[in-house]
């Protein structure tokens, strides 16, 4: 934070409901959003968390927290912890998610995972109700998630407790890898990168990584680099429109070379760089194999 620049407001968005109601899909939808979040955090633990994310210098200013029933018996001391928030300097916004009885069950049937509080199911909903009932009453907002897709959730949560947040920015999560380990999990595109020359066969770069300044200068020293590297941000910017619209708000990028450890490196590094400068994107970047040697 520079001299004379004031550190924004902490906002804290609790996130709790019935087991199966969409607190993963709403969770995954706040992180796109920019916020950081903590899943399963017990109650007594907020007033930490709040005095921690407040301290100078502290990069976080959004934070959002899933409270629910795998907390038990702390749920003794929400109430505690939530008048602490109200009473700080701090924006609180609870987010309540529920279900039929009905829906809960077919989801907990489609994904044949056990009930947090019991092994009978309508029993175990049954006492979860019981024990958000107090949190329920609090919440900003409810939303029934009975009849909802997850994108439909992702909209009302755009259209309520996000409406200030998820704009015109695209979340790009790039990342470099190595083919020799197979492809990225989650990557949404996949670009290949071996039509480059590889560094591995220059003797004085082989040992040394796409983070070495010497083999960042000898891949981007090839037109074919660069060129590379405008016309993924060209296809970026083209689609990212497009993606928003569809309320598709995270674009995972993965670039691969042989071993992930030169050409892809420099280009994810170099494209991370190119795209932050664009206030369209928030851009995060991991080099999955840089490390691997062999």
């Amino acid at each position: 934070m520079t001299e004379g620049q004031e550190q924004q407001k902490l906002e804290v968005a609790l996130i709790t409901g019935l087991s199966g109601a969409g607190k993963s899909e709403a969770v995954a939808t706040f992180e796109d959003a920019g916020y950081f979040c903590i899943d399963n955090l017990p109650p007594q633990m907020l007033p930490n968390m709040v005095q921690l994310f407040i301290l100078e210098g502290s990069r976080v200013n959004r934070a959002a927290v899933v409270l629910d029933a795998r907390g038990r018996k702390y749920f003794e001391e929400l109430g505690r912890a939530l008048d602490y928030l109200r009473n700080s300097d701090v924006t609180v916004r609870v987010l309540y998610l529920e279900a039929t009885d009905e829906a809960l069950v077919a989801r907990y049937q489609a994904t044949r995972r056990p009930h947090p509080l019991s092994v009978d199911l309508l029993e175990g909903i049954a006492m979860e109700r019981q024990l958000l009932a107090s949190l329920r009453a609090q919440a900003d907002v409810i939303i029934d998630t009975t009849g909802l897709s997850p994108w439909d959730l992702r909209r009302r949560l755009g259209e309520t407790l996000l409406a200030d947040r998820l704009s015109d920015q695209l979340l790009v999560s790039v990342e470099s890898f190595g083919y020799r380990y197979g492809l990225p999990d989650e990557a949404d595109m996949v670009l290949d990168v071996r039509f480059l020359p590889n560094p591995h066969w220059v003797a004085e770069l082989r040992a040394r990584s796409g983070l070495d300044p010497s083999v960042r200068e000898y891949v981007l020293g090839k037109t074919e680099a660069r060129t590379f590297i405008e016309r993924v941000i060209e296809l970026v910017r083209f689609m990212a429109p497009g993606f928003l619209a569809e309320q598709k708000r995270r674009l995972g990028l993965a670039l691969g070379c042989t071993g992930g450890r030169h050409r892809s490196v420099v280009l994810a590094e170099e494209l991370s760089l190119r795209l932050k400068e664009d206030p369209a994107f928030v851009v995060s970047l991991h080099h999955r194999d840089v490390d691997k040697v062999g």
